[in-house]
């Protein structure tokens, strides 16, 4: 009981196990642990004796030699019965290993490829043809040279344009009447 308090008020209180204290609860874990895995290898070594005592009793080699031969034949076609099934077991589990493949193949197929975010670079038209056609190829791209050259209005040729209206007018009515004769 007096051993449940002072432990009791150790955790309350919140004070560190001394390294001394850790190093002995962690070497009576291990000694623990130890013992688990022996005694779980000796039930494991038991039962592989009870089934090899179940399946494979021991022969009985007394008698003439057609017995023997007829005893060896009996552990041949169980051999190859053993072979067979063994090589089914085989072929089983490659074609389950072979779907699980596909199927994982779909499943990153179906969650779709994530593609990363792409920086923005900036390149010249002339750059960028290099870079798709190829250092040996020398390209040009001269936008402007192609070009019609042509001339800006000015703002005294627009305020020309607005009295202009009036010397057309001669010009209109003779187009109106074009229209109206036919």
């Amino acid at each position: 009981m007096k051993s449940e308090t002072v432990k009791g008020s150790t955790m309350s209180e919140g004070k560190k196990m001394t390294s001394s204290r850790r190093h002995h609860l962690k070497s009576l874990m291990l000694q623990i642990a130890a013992n688990w895995l022996e005694q779980e290898a000796k039930e494991i070594a038991e039962a592989k004796e009870a089934y090899m005592a179940e399946k494979c009793p021991a022969p009985d080699l007394s008698g003439d030699q057609a017995a023997l031969m007829e005893f060896c034949k009996k552990l041949h076609l169980a051999l190859d019965k053993i072979d067979e099934d063994r090589y089914d077991a085989e072929a089983k589990l490659e074609k389950s290993a072979k779907e699980i493949e596909d199927l994982k193949l779909k499943v990153v197929e179906l969650a779709g490829v994530k593609k990363p975010a792409l920086k923005k670079v900036r390149m010249s038209a002339d750059a960028m043809l290099q870079a798709l056609l190829g250092g040996k190829h020398k390209v040009t791209m001269d936008l402007r040279a192609n070009l019609k050259q042509v001339k800006k209005e000015t703002k005294e040729e627009a305020a020309e344009g607005v009295g202009d209206w009036r010397k057309n007018i001669e010009d209109k009515a003779d187009r109106k009447k074009m229209f109206e004769t036919s």
